[in-house]
């Protein structure tokens, strides 16, 4: 058993070619193998968001307060608010982030597979992001 409490793992910045704009990491699980469970509390700035990306084992967001916003390839931009339950199958291209005037925290719950939660591809353009297309 492991017991970890709050300030015992150190808030930090995600990796920049991953976000636009102002995004805070708080790890909250790394499970060890044979676990794969991987869960993070992420805050967004008003207009910050995660470039297009994928899950090899799907995804599992929870938003905890503000206003976001979450698209995936080739559909409408919808907004998700405290309470929200978004599940996005495996290997669905999507972003999601904060609405233009709000902030948004949100828990992101992936598994890892082959040692990875994700594959990063190209950032959101301001116009995709305006819901505009390019």
């Amino acid at each position: 058993m492991k017991i970890t409490h709050p300030g015992d793992v150190p808030t930090k910045r995600p990796p920049e070619e991953y976000f636009t704009g102002t995004v805070w990491m708080d790890p909250m699980i790394q499970a060890p193998a044979p676990a794969r469970l991987q869960v993070a509390k992420v805050s967004f700035e008003p207009g910050a968001r995660t470039a297009w990306h994928t899950h090899p084992l799907g995804q599992t967001l929870y938003v905890l307060s503000g206003c976001g916003l979450i698209q995936r390839d080739g559909e409408s931009i919808q907004t998700i608010r405290p309470g929200d339950v978004i599940w996005i199958p495996p290997g669905e291209k999507h972003w999601h982030g904060a609405s233009p005037a709000n902030g948004m925290v949100h828990l992101a719950m992936q598994e890892l597979q082959d040692g990875s939660a994700a594959e990063w591809l190209e950032k959101v353009t301001d116009e995709e992001y305006a819901g505009r297309t390019a």
